[in-house]
């Protein structure tokens, strides 16, 4: 199919951008990289009235630090941020998960931003930002907010996002240089969307953790943070971790589904294995899980 008939527009600046989104009263829709948008143009899914094309504007490009917290343009390519020595130093869980986003092709035009607007709940970089406490920058004509990450997605493909609100930047707090970062995912093919994924960063002080953040993906109808085994984690000596006690903690935040590449049975039994074993790898803990 073609898509419908829209209006293309491509802004220099944030201020033109927001202009734009506000004068189109729910009708435009936003183009970064257009891995999503143009299947779902093509397919008729989406019939904006309006295309506009955020590439343009610099502002929405590069890293920078800053507050104690690292600040990504929304428009940075996927594989820019692989590439990134700043953020292979600063933000090693993030370029760990994204190097699973997709294809190689995919992460050339696909972007952090469009990745974390869409909320696709299966997807990496959403579940990456709420593990590691990303705040996400959001502007209008009516001005700027700042939403948590855990706070921003509220169901399938459905966010606080606002219709006439552009992303402007994600800011990830700094972590100590010495995290540990848990990463897996069960997909299956590389590239495909996991049926189950899990990514946390882990503090470690004198044998005890003294700071843990996780989140699933593919496990639910958003990302979703494993609060209550966080919350046991905290101030646990390594030594002796009851990971598959804390792996039973983290599923029971969880609220999988079943569908047509598996079952919810499938999703709890494969999540329960993959956060002990994770959990044990992360810490060390040979032959824990």
């Amino acid at each position: 199919m073609k898509p419908a008939p829209f209006d293309y527009v491509a802004p220099t600046s944030v201020e033109e951008a927001c202009a734009l989104l506000a004068e189109a009263g729910g009708g435009a829709t936003i183009l970064a990289g257009g891995q999503t948008l143009m299947p779902l143009l093509a397919l008729r899914m989406s019939q904006p009235f309006i295309l506009v094309d955020v590439n343009r504007i610099a502002a929405l490009q590069g890293v920078t630090r800053g507050d104690g917290a690292t600040r990504i343009g929304p428009i940075m390519r996927q594989n820019d941020i692989i590439a990134d020595p700043t953020l292979s130093r600063l933000l090693p869980g993030l370029v760990t998960a994204t190097h699973h986003v997709g294809h190689h092709q995919t992460r050339n035009r696909g972007t952090i931003g469009g990745s974390l607007a869409f909320g696709e709940p299966a997807a990496e970089l959403p579940a990456t930002a709420v593990a590691l406490g990303a705040i996400i920058e959001l502007r209008s004509t009516r001005g700027i907010r700042r939403i948590a990450a855990d706070a921003f997605y509220l169901g399938p493909y459905a966010t606080a996002m606002e219709p006439d609100e552009l992303v402007t930047a994600i800011h990830f707090p700094d972590w100590p240089p010495d995290t540990l970062i848990a990463f897996r995912e069960v997909s299956r093919r590389p590239g495909d969307f996991a049926l189950v994924g899990l990514i946390g960063a882990v503090v470690v002080d004198q044998g005890r953790i003294a700071r843990a953040s996780m989140a699933w993906f593919g496990m639910g109808p958003t990302p979703i943070k494993a609060r209550q085994a966080e919350a046991a984690m905290i101030g646990q000596a390594t030594a002796g971790l009851d990971v598959r006690g804390i792996a039973e903690l983290a599923i029971a935040d969880t609220d999988p589904f079943s569908d047509h590449h598996a079952t919810r049975d499938y999703r709890l039994t494969v999540g329960r294995r993959i956060f002990a074993g994770t959990l044990a790898q992360t810490l060390d803990l040979r032959a824990a899980a």
